[in-house]
């Protein structure tokens, strides 16, 4: 039986129904070129490679996909010819035309590459400009949700949470942890769930850090927190480098083998840094098996 999240914004999931996310846009696209720029810029520089990815993506089975509109913040768009408007709706014109209706398109929002006060020198207010910003533009083409993924300090996330959450679309909390279950800014699962449960998420979760084995650990500690739907999009293991270049531990069917345990406990999940079309296929694979 299909039910509405606990958000009960027009977001639906089946009971123990398992949503696929896409794979990595940053590292799939820098595969696919010589001069590795801002993964950002080639919304501009190179339409027709992110909207490449987006529809491999799809093909291989993912249900949602990730604007490619990550890093396209003021504070970093500034330093170059662009503008966030441009970089974030080319971003979200591009996801868009490649899902021509086959996946739902999620406006993705990542961290500042600086710091809040007092461990850095960014005021709250400041932060809060720069993240309307970037929402303001992509909600312009019209997202089936927002995912802010990536976070390693819960207060940034709570700024961005905080403006988000006034477009009353469907909104997916990601933050990256670490080994010992708190983020690098030491904020644990508990803290993240207290914090942003009362918003009304569609899904809490981490993603990046680690392989999906190491994260394991940190995803059972949601459940024990809270019973809102959560994300798993964890990386394809650390990268090792090979002859002058990194490259990911986990082959496809290393990563979907991986991923297996998750499938208990979240309601959405795909893969981050390392991860390509071929690593979201065999987690469909997977999905469809455990599913039956």
């Amino acid at each position: 039986m299909w039910i509405s999240s606990p958000a009960d914004k027009g977001v639906l999931f089946m009971d123990r129904h398992i949503t696929l996310l896409d794979g990595a846009m940053g590292t799939s696209l820098w595969a696919l070129t010589e001069d590795k720029q801002p993964v950002w810029r080639y919304n501009m520089l190179a339409p027709d490679l992110v909207h490449q990815v987006h529809r491999d993506m799809i093909a291989a089975g993912a249900d949602m996909i990730l604007s490619n509109t990550f890093g396209a913040n003021g504070p970093e768009v500034k330093r170059t010819a662009y503008t966030v408007e441009q970089a974030v709706r080319e971003g979200m014109a591009i996801a868009k035309d490649a899902a021509q209706g086959k996946a739902k398109v999620l406006l993705d929002i990542g961290p500042l590459t600086g710091l809040l006060e007092p461990y850095g020198d960014i005021e709250e207010d400041e932060c809060e400009e720069i993240y309307a910003q970037m929402l303001e533009a992509g909600v312009k083409e019209q997202p089936d949700g927002i995912f802010l993924e990536t976070f390693i300090d819960l207060n940034m996330l709570s700024v961005a949470a905080r403006c988000a959450v006034r477009y009353d679309l469907p909104l997916y909390l990601s933050m990256s942890f670490e080994k010992v279950g708190k983020t690098m800014m030491g904020n644990s699962v508990c803290d993240m769930v207290e914090a942003l449960a009362p918003l009304h998420p569609a899904a809490l979760g981490l993603n990046c850090s680690m392989g999906p084995e190491l994260c394991l650990p940190v995803l059972k500690a949601f459940r024990q927190h809270t019973d809102l739907p959560l994300l798993f999009k964890p990386n394809a293991g650390l990268p090792q480098m090979v002859d002058g270049k990194a490259v990911s531990p986990y082959t496809p069917e290393m990563f979907g083998r991986d991923m297996t345990p998750a499938l208990a406990y979240a309601s959405f999940v795909g893969g981050c840094c390392g991860t390509t079309c071929a690593h979201i296929a065999a987690l469909r694979d997977v999905v469809r098996h455990e599913q039956g």
